[in-house]
């Protein structure tokens, strides 16, 4: 679906195989995306479910899936990028796909549960939450199928 987009990027990680469950990593300070902390939060989504649309005009997203498999749809509108009016499609999981996606302000993204029952994501972002940061519109409203 597309190029990749200027501040769209998807880094591999590791999972640590211990006896008891395996431990997960996610993002340290000396990794490519990081880009502060401002706070990290999980977002738990249904099968089948979608969230979005949603644009942050300051904030740095890096997001992981630790459990489940989610369908990131990301949007460009602006105006002066070579991927204008495109999307980009990246699944991650906690499996197969286990990377981090970075995601610079400015794009929109929306997000599809795609596990057998649920799917959680972990979101550190590089600034904390505030409603006057992020732009909403709805699902509908850019022209995704999500069928």
């Amino acid at each position: 679906m597309g190029t990749l987009m200027k501040g769209v990027s998807v880094h591999k990680l590791r999972q640590i195989a211990v006896p008891k469950g395996n431990v997960f990593l996610a993002m340290k300070a000396t990794d490519i995306g990081y880009a502060g902390f401002g706070e990290a939060y999980f977002s738990q989504i249904e099968h089948g479910a979608v969230k979005g649309w949603k644009k942050h005009n300051i904030a740095v997203l890096n997001i992981v899936v630790p459990l489940g498999k989610i369908r990131f749809i990301i949007y460009d509108d602006r105006q002066a990028s070579d991927t204008f009016g495109q999307f980009k499609e990246i699944i991650l999981s906690a499996d197969s796909e286990y990377k981090r996606l970075t995601l610079a302000p400015g794009l929109w993204m929306a997000f599809q549960g795609l596990g057998d029952e649920y799917s959680m994501l972990l979101d550190i972002i590089s600034e904390p939450h505030t409603p006057e940061e992020a732009d909403s519109l709805p699902l509908d409203s850019l022209g995704f199928n999500f069928l």
